[in-house]
């Protein structure tokens, strides 16, 4: 295999049901072989691996195999339990580890998870040091590799880590700045950031209304966190609150509530944190990174000040990609993963909530105040199962549909074709201004693509 082919990792690391391949004990073991095998090379002293986990009930299982993997190959380990995912990114830098290695599977339900690596930068791993690791499981390399008995990594437990990581989100807060008489609803989706999220918010001054954090293994995600905001919706609409903050399962995505309940999804809050940004001259590379699944909205919204948007293909990793590339320091995704890479390497739920709630603290204005204007465009995804993956460019009746769409809409809408990365299904994204008119031509586009390599 070579070093740029990929088969277990994803955009986000391996990920999959516990205890069916690949998310079994005996592959987390090998994971651990392997990865510290690479960073042991890459190191030029004893290395050190860190080791978080989010709230499921699998975590304790893989946190064992992973610890196993590690140490058997003479790295040392350090678990610091339950952690947001960026607050594991955090702290491998914080600590001087080599890596950080983080067991979770995000907003998916309890049933799921996967382990994700971060290098002694905070950044996740490029792609080639994930197939380095992914093309070293099981080989005979790796069997040589193993440490002798008197050289075997040492395990030990971190007890001041969530401490560590309040006092860092904290600190991403202006100092002269209290949140004082602020009402809060926060929703913990029953994860990582059960403990962390809501020590923040209280000690910054906030009254806190808590939902979902009381985990209990089989809980996360369940009913509650950003993929089910209308709870948190329903909660700021009863009780009066200024504002709403629904995180993941493992808290690098945020989902925020204005006063009145309406539901701001990541494309409003890259927005919204773009101008306020901009208003400081703080705003790097002068715009913002976002994906091709981003809103026409954003696009529209930048627009009018003055800023570009830079896109990117699905997922944060390429989003963080491109803006250490381009010099850009905010950047994100629809989902609510945002990027202030002044802050931090990756997508961190309570800091993009920080950052709105200091945007509001500074300006005197509510949360619907700072979104005030931004209009999101009538968007319509249909999925085309197809009999093979045709590169769109050689379907001559596909790029005739395209580009007349795209004449149609120009300066008021956009197209967007792009094949599933794991179905035998063609993606077609239309946005306009007019949800009729959405609908009409992404149906005539599909149907182009079902006349060309629909299947049977």
């Amino acid at each position: 295999m070579s070093e740029k082919t990929r088969k277990l990792f994803g955009t986000d690391g391996v990920r999959g049901t516990a205890n069916v391949h690949p998310m079994t004990p005996e592959l987390a073991l090998s994971l651990g072989q392997a990865a510290a095998y690479v960073f042991r090379r890459r190191s030029g002293r004893r290395p050190r691996i860190l080791i978080g986990k989010d709230t499921r009930l699998s975590g304790y299982m893989f946190e064992t195999a992973l610890a196993a993997g590690i140490a058997s190959m003479g790295v040392d380990v350090l678990q610091v339990g339950p952690i947001p995912t960026p607050g594991l990114a955090f702290l491998t830098v914080d600590m001087r580890c080599d890596a950080g290695a983080m067991i979770t599977a995000s907003h998916n339900p309890y049933q799921d998870n996967g382990i994700k690596f971060f290098g002694r930068d905070g950044y996740k791993l490029a792609d080639e040091i994930e197939a380095r690791i992914e093309s070293l499981i099981g080989s005979d390399e790796l069997k040589a590799g193993r440490a002798p008995a008197d050289k075997i990594g040492r395990a030990r437990r971190i007890e001041d880590a969530v401490g560590r990581y309040v006092v860092f989100l904290k600190n991403s807060f202006p100092r002269e700045r209290v949140l004082d008489g602020l009402k809060v609803v926060l929703d913990c989706a029953n994860g990582a950031a059960y403990k962390v999220a809501p020590t923040v918010l209280d000690e910054l001054g906030a009254d806190v209304t808590l939902i979902g954090a009381e985990p209990n293994g089989r809980n996360i995600n369940d009913g509650v966190g950003s993929v089910f905001p209308e709870r948190t919706a329903e909660r700021v609409r009863e009780l009066g609150a200024d504002v709403g903050i629904a995180l993941d399962g493992d808290a690098d995505r945020a989902i925020l509530v204005d006063e009145t309940g309406r539901i701001l999804d990541g494309d409003e809050v890259i927005g919204t944190c773009a101008r306020a940004l901009a208003d400081r001259k703080a705003l790097r590379g002068g715009g913002v990174v976002a994906t091709v699944m981003s809103n026409f909205g954003l696009e529209r919204w930048l627009q009018g000040l003055g800023l570009e948007l830079v896109r990117t293909q699905v997922g944060d990793r390429y989003v963080v990609e491109a803006m250490r590339k381009g010099g850009y320091n905010l950047g994100g995704e629809q989902s609510g993963h945002v990027v202030f890479g002044d802050l931090s390497t990756t997508g961190d739920g309570m800091i993009t909530a920080l950052q709105v709630l200091a945007d509001m603290a500074s300006s005197g204005r509510r949360l619907s105040e700072c979104t005030a204007g931004f209009e999101r465009y009538p968007q319509v995804l249909l999925n085309v199962d197809v009999s093979e993956k045709k590169p769109f460019e050689s379907m001559p009746g596909v790029q005739a549909c395209k580009r007349e769409i795209e004449a149609t809409l120009a300066g008021r809408g956009r197209v967007l074709l792009r094949y599933s990365g794991t179905e035998s299904r063609a993606r077609v994204m239309v946005e306009g201004e007019d949800s009729g008119e959405v609908d009409t031509l992404a149906e005539q586009l599909a149907d182009e693509i079902r006349r060309e390599i629909g299947s049977a």
